[in-house]
């Protein structure tokens, strides 16, 4: 039997969206997604099979706000990296909660393919190949994810840095200190700084 078309995917992405933006993913379910498009999580199930299938509409609504197109080809294929990234990190950002579920449903998002083919070009381009542009993918797909779960969830401005400042520095003494100095760096320049490093040891013969 056919499903209803009342509802468009988009529609229902954009309502499971709005509950992780407001509630997180603790408060993502299928009822609460029902509720915020006014029915019942059993009228839900008349457009999505699972909370699985819901997961990849919200990737896809999310990251296909991706800006594919390849940077100016006069610049270093680095500098062409970094731009994609940042993209990609600009888009993921604005909904910081959805980064934890990319991991998982990249290979059946088409704008996350997009992303990694493109990527990918400019790895060959730069002399990678086989197994090291392999995790050099995953590398820069890790470090990207992950700093944006840390800006999100631990940011350097947070009560956490703070309270490892305070630890005695007859036992941290690195670790106090680094935090001191932590709450000085700002989000760009923390991501900034850590993509150039990864990208560094990507030029590394």
């Amino acid at each position: 039997m056919p499903r209803p078309r009342s509802l468009t995917p988009d529609r229902i992405a954009s309502a499971a969206l709005a509950v992780i933006d407001r509630d997180g993913l603790a408060g993502f379910t299928m009822r609460a997604v029902a509720a915020e498009l006014s029915m019942s999580a059993m009228a839900l199930y008349r457009y999505v099979d699972d909370r699985e299938e819901l997961e990849r509409l919200i990737v896809e609504r999310v990251l296909g706000g991706i800006d594919v197109t390849p940077p100016d080809p006069r610049l270093p294929w680095v500098e062409r990296i970094t731009i994609l990234v940042q993209r990609m990190r600009t888009v993921v950002a604005a909904h910081p909660a959805v980064a934890s579920l990319v991991p998982v449903h990249r290979h059946r998002s088409h704008a996350v393919l997009r992303w990694s083919e493109a990527v990918l070009g400019l790895l060959t381009e730069g002399g990678l190949a086989g197994e090291r542009r392999v995790v050099a993918l995953r590398g820069l797909l890790s470090y990207l994810l992950g700093a944006i779960q840390l800006e999100h969830l631990g940011p350097l401005t947070g009560p956490g840095t703070a309270a490892l400042a305070e630890l005695p520095s007859d036992r941290f003494p690195y670790l106090a200190e680094t935090a001191r100095s932590a709450r000085q760096v700002g989000p760009d320049a923390e991501f900034d700084g850590g993509l150039a490093l990864l990208l560094r040891g990507l030029t590394a013969p």
